[in-house]
């Protein structure tokens, strides 16, 4: 029994003095959020964003002098710059090393073992490189070595102007080879696209009241008033974007295939019972302080936009509908906080021996208006 309990003893000492060898390896912070962006936060015009700064420090502890050499693993995205999801970069800036109590120059090692690349009392931790303290020029061992980091991030202009909220993640890993220790360091940017907020006048409803079938022809359509119809747009900041519709009542238009028919419904047989436009015209639109808007339209999703004209044209279901400030141009819709636009609802009753009149027909149409943003 004796013999029992002193080699538990002997067990416990032994697991202790294994652990008292063993360095140490910190971060202060294990994951660094740089926020949520958008581009009313990025509205000055430029080729990229700094999303933030972030600051961190690290340290290595060990009972003996040891080497103390660092290594960042990580994805790289040019010399300097490490990988932060798509269109974004960040930079990790290594700055006020201290050595057992002593300010010392820091050395930027391409590999273990190897002669510092760069010497400096700041450096840029490059994917794959270390970091080791110096003593007169020279990698320097010791016992506790820390140092502060400065983490920036940024995303491109174009990476930035989401249509949907996006997450960009990247995984990194301080990795201290002498001693095996390692720590990761997690970190995150969000983005959004800016809100803008269409409203149409009358909640959007337009009522045509009560029509009397001697005032529709029986052989050929019928066109109705034009209605007039107010539409604001307004943004959080100044937004590029474009108008598109969408049918609700597909496939109920009259008039064969045109993305800028909107149908009216089906009466009693499933008959159609007719179609409408919603036209927009220039002239009746303004936005901001601009002294004159032109229409711009795209048929390719956005990569390619015809000449600005001051011509009305018919909301589509498949083109979308931007307004600039400069006649001509082909460069896509400008940025805008606030429009405000007249616009014009055509109507067109189908013939009327082609409806079934035994009972009430109504005019049933129904299209959401949808913003995009670029």
């Amino acid at each position: 029994m004796k013999l029992q309990h002193s080699l538990a003893a002997l067990l416990l000492f032994a697991g202790t003095a294994l652990a008292e060898d063993d360095c140490r390896l910190d971060l202060s912070e294990s994951r660094l959020d740089f926020g949520l962006m958008n581009r009313t936060v990025a509205s000055a015009p430029a080729a990229e964003h700094l999303l933030g700064e972030r600051r961190l420090s690290l340290t290595l502890n060990c009972p003996q002098p040891a080497d103390m050499s660092l290594f960042y693993r990580a994805l790289a995205a040019g010399t300097e710059r490490l990988r932060l999801g798509d269109g974004g970069s960040y930079r990790v800036q290594v700055h006020d090393a201290v050595l057992d109590g002593h300010a010392v120059q820091l050395g930027l090692l391409a590999g273990p073992g190897q002669a510092p690349a760069q010497i400096g009392t700041s450096l840029a931790w490059r994917a794959d490189h270390g970091i080791v303290p110096l003593h007169d020029g020279q990698p320097a061992t010791g016992r506790s070595f820390a140092a502060q980091l400065q983490v920036s991030a940024w995303a491109r202009d174009e990476a930035i102007r989401v249509r949907d909220a996006e997450t960009w993640e990247a995984s990194a890993q301080v990795d201290a080879p002498t001693s095996g220790r390692s720590r990761e360091l997690q970190l995150q940017a969000r983005f959004a696209p800016t809100a803008c907020t269409p409203t149409l006048a009358n909640n959007g409803t337009v009522d045509f009241g009560k029509l009397s079938v001697s005032d529709l022809h029986r052989d050929k359509d019928t066109a109705l008033p034009a209605r007039a119809l107010s539409l604001t747009v307004s943004c959080d900041g100044p937004t590029p974007f474009a108008l598109v519709m969408h049918d609700n009542r597909a496939g109920s238009a009259t008039g064969g295939i045109d993305e800028t028919a909107y149908g009216l419904g089906l009466d009693a047989r499933g008959q159609k019972v007719g179609r409408y436009y919603l036209l927009v015209d220039p002239a009746q639109a303004s936005a901001d302080n601009l002294p004159q808007l032109y229409r711009t339209d795209s048929t390719t999703g956005g990569a390619a936009w015809s000449s600005a004209s001051a011509s009305s044209i018919p909301l589509g279901a498949r083109s979308l509908l931007g307004f600039t400030a400069t006649a001509g141009s082909t460069e896509g819709p400008n940025a805008l906080q606030n429009l405000s636009a007249l616009l014009s609802l055509k109507a067109f009753i189908a013939p009327l021996d082609s409806l079934d009149l035994r009972s009430e027909v109504r005019l049933d149409g129904s299209a959401t208006l949808e913003i995009t943003y670029f």
